[in-house]
């Protein structure tokens, strides 16, 4: 999944980077032709063929840029913290499952989720404390999506 990101996304990046140059190439035309012209008629056909295209394609590069950075950011994201490929022997980096393992659960004062002791969000933090089940019950945490805590009970 992590390379057919990376394909996808570095050619959306280059798309983009050469749309937004090729728009600015236009829109620089465009500005030097309406720019020699006196009358308004003259300037209507580089208006027409330089400079609306040129906006255009910047427009769709700086979409095609952000479609692309986001598909970087997905891969990056899916990216194990151990930096090596899930195993079959490794219940913690399954596919679709949670990232943590640890029955205790933890949670930082002030946050709103609980997770897992294990979690990577809470992993080596020395201001997370024991989850206490009344604020589980309460209703005033929720689970972690990156750990998906069981129950607070720890």
């Amino acid at each position: 999944m992590r390379t057919a990101r990376l394909r996808i996304a570095h050619p959306v990046l280059r798309a983009g980077w050469a749309a937004l140059a090729a728009g600015a190439v236009l829109c620089v035309i465009g500005w030097y032709g309406v720019s020699g012209e006196r009358h308004t008629a003259r300037q209507l056909p580089y208006l027409a063929s330089c400079s609306i295209p040129g906006a255009a394609l910047i427009v769709a590069g700086a979409v095609l840029l952000a479609r692309g950075r986001d598909a970087l950011a997905a891969t990056r994201a899916e990216e194990p913290a151990a930096g090596g490929p899930a195993g079959p022997d490794d219940p913690g980096r399954t596919a679709g499952g949670p990232v943590a393992v640890s029955a205790e659960t933890l949670m930082v004062p002030g946050g709103t989720l609980w997770h897992r002791a294990d979690c990577p969000l809470v992993a080596g933090k020395a201001e997370a404390v024991p989850v206490d089940g009344k604020l589980i019950a309460s209703g005033e945490l929720g689970p972690c999506p990156v750990c998906e805590p069981a129950d607070g009970s720890g």
